[in-house]
């Protein structure tokens, strides 16, 4: 019965997928299914509700995070951070190693902003944008563009996949981050040099387009405008807990939209929940986004997948593929069964944020050190969903750089993390 239950969730997960709904209705028809396989098993609907609200709690900090995040992303929009940073970054850009700060300019505006798909629809859509005069194969740059903005996804202090894997494993995230980059400096730099040598292969193309110029009828690029980055970069160094550093950002920010980029108190205060808007819509497509607004969707994932775990602990559902990922992992090792548990995961789920939590709930069993545990999920059930072609993780942002599903096989960083990690154990 259990399978069977499994089964038509993963239907109904496929039918949002085929139908464009949000995913959103599939995990609540997961909730409702697995709230009746406990009623079958013989709990009640107030120990069920109450098994919920215990696998809420474990994430209810989390949102705060999220309110911040949406705030701080639309913030460094309307003060012109995101713009100026990009203005700087084009510069240094020619054709041969176009491929290559592609994937660069990806990874740092991810790092800065701590989302995947925010990266993707701004510097991911300029750099796509530019491909086509430059003659770069749009699935090329595709692929530097994922591998790019996962870096970010992956190890940002304000990325929500890290802030929730800290919050599932009870770890610092600052102590997660620093063990993330050691573990990714050798795939980083080798997707580095992969990016390079294919930017060498490629001809020769048209210019670079001018994007200070382009920005500069919307916002007043200065370096001012860089003090918000500057200021999370600086308070994440100094281990200052992660929700007072985007505060801090947020409002170091204020007063740039204000009077730098001469922006009234009400539209401030409409951009905070909404997000920033372009007034010129040539620009739309690249910088509007974040606000609190944003970030509800995420929210709601994650509450709905939370509230499963109580639930599939206790009724059993999936103490099956706990018992096969143990046998698993004790003829392989723990990373290699948390890899394909996390594989599986993810076409399951079809998300980031539910891969995550599924593959923390079938290995916990395999936990004997906390931070070591939290690295594995990083460099697992993070990095594994975007290369699934039907997931969103993956999905979204190459949709939103108008990519083709085959980028996916150029994105270098998240096939040589993995593969590093398995080479790591011999």
């Amino acid at each position: 019965m259990g399978l069977a239950v499994i089964l038509l969730f993963c239907g109904g997960l496929i039918l949002c997928l085929v139908l464009d709904r949000s995913i959103l209705y599939a995990l609540a028809f997961g909730f409702l299914l697995f709230c009746l396989y406990g009623r079958k098993k013989g709990f009640p609907w107030r120990e069920l509700f109450r098994m919920a609200w215990n696998g809420i709690r474990r994430v209810r900090n989390i949102l705060i995070s999220f309110v911040l995040i949406g705030m701080l992303t639309a913030t460094w929009r309307a003060a012109g951070t995101i713009p100026t940073v990009i203005s700087y970054a084009s510069s240094l850009i020619s054709p041969g190693i176009f491929v290559l700060m592609t994937f660069l300019l990806n990874s740092l505006i991810s790092v800065l902003t701590g989302t995947a798909f925010g990266a993707a629809a701004t510097i991911g859509v300029i750099c796509a944008t530019m491909a086509g005069p430059l003659g770069v194969p749009l699935w090329l740059v595709g692929g530097a563009v994922l591998s790019g903005v996962f870096v970010g996804d992956r190890c940002s202090p304000v990325s929500t996949s890290a802030l929730l894997v800290a919050e599932l494993t009870e770890t610092s995230i600052f102590d997660n981050i620093r063990n993330m980059l050691r573990s990714a400096l050798v795939p980083f730099l080798a997707s580095c040099a992969a990016y390079a040598a294919a930017g060498l292969l490629l001809p020769g193309g048209g210019a670079v387009t001018d994007m200070q110029g382009l920005f500069a009828g919307e916002f007043r690029i200065s370096p001012l405008a860089l003090i918000p980055a500057g200021v999370i970069l600086l308070l994440s160094l100094l281990k200052v807990n992660v929700k007072w550093a985007m505060s801090a950002s947020v409002l170091s920010a204020v007063p740039l939209c204000l009077l730098l980029q001469g922006m009234d108190g009400g539209t401030l205060a409409r951009t905070l929940w909404s997000g920033y808007r372009a007034a010129d819509p040539a620009l739309a497509g690249m910088i509007d986004g974040g606000g609190i607004v944003s970030m509800l969707k995420t929210g709601g994932i994650i509450l709905i997948s939370a509230a499963y775990s109580d639930i599939f602990r206790q009724t059993g559902l999936l103490d099956g593929a706990i018992g096969r990922v143990e046998k698993l992992a004790a003829r392989t090792g723990r990373y290699p069964a948390m890899l394909l548990t996390s594989a599986v995961s993810a076409m399951i789920a079809c998300n980031q944020t539910l891969a995550i939590m599924l593959t923390n709930q079938l290995c916990g069993g395999l936990k004997e050190k906390k931070e070591d545990f939290a690295l594995d999920l990083e460099d697992t059930a993070v990095i594994v969903a975007p290369l699934i072609p039907w997931c969103i993780a993956g999905n979204v942002p190459l949709t939103t750089v108008g990519a083709p599903s085959a980028a996916i096989l150029a994105a270098c960083y998240l096939y040589l993390l993995p593969l590093w990690r398995l080479v790591k154990r011999r």
